[in-house]
């Protein structure tokens, strides 16, 4: 069960996060500022999602690991303090000041640094995500390495 959750979890909060993030962008690129509240006030919606999906992508990986700290195991191991430090420290409370100033039709200078760094940070997140579900696939022989 754990190696089937382990995986799926890890998808729908990858899924989730590039959701977010793409969404941002395409908003403050190409929508109208109703479309750029709409998105900024959607997404805190989207923890109910992503939150449960990052728990038990780290739960089951944690219990999968059973206490090897080695090799690509450790690497992903390295990552989570690193991905759960972004989201809980820059990236939750970044998507809630912005749906606040997105309610409130404020698009100021404070709005679009705040916007900046959520960005930077989403990206972050995506990668090192990314690179976790690539160190899965390598794992369980999903994805072979690429000639050196």
């Amino acid at each position: 069960m754990l190696k089937m959750l382990h995986p799926v979890a890890g998808a729908i909060a990858l899924l989730t996060i590039s959701t977010f993030w793409l969404s941002t962008l395409f908003a403050e690129l190409f929508g109208s500022e109703a479309f750029v509240v709409s998105v900024k006030t959607t997404i805190p919606w989207g923890f109910f999602v992503l939150v449960p999906a990052l728990m038990a992508t780290g739960g089951t990986g944690f219990v999968l690991s059973k206490g090897s700290r080695a090799g690509v195991i450790g690497a992903k191991l390295k990552r989570m303090p690193l991905i759960a430090a972004n989201g809980l420290l820059v990236l939750i409370p970044a998507a809630l000041f912005l749906a606040s100033k997105a309610r409130a039709g404020e698009f100021d200078t404070a709005f679009y640094v705040v916007q900046a760094l959520e960005i930077l940070a989403g990206a972050t997140n995506i990668t090192l995500l990314g690179l976790n579900m690539r160190d899965g696939l390598r794992l369980k022989g999903r994805l072979r390495r690429a000639p050196a």
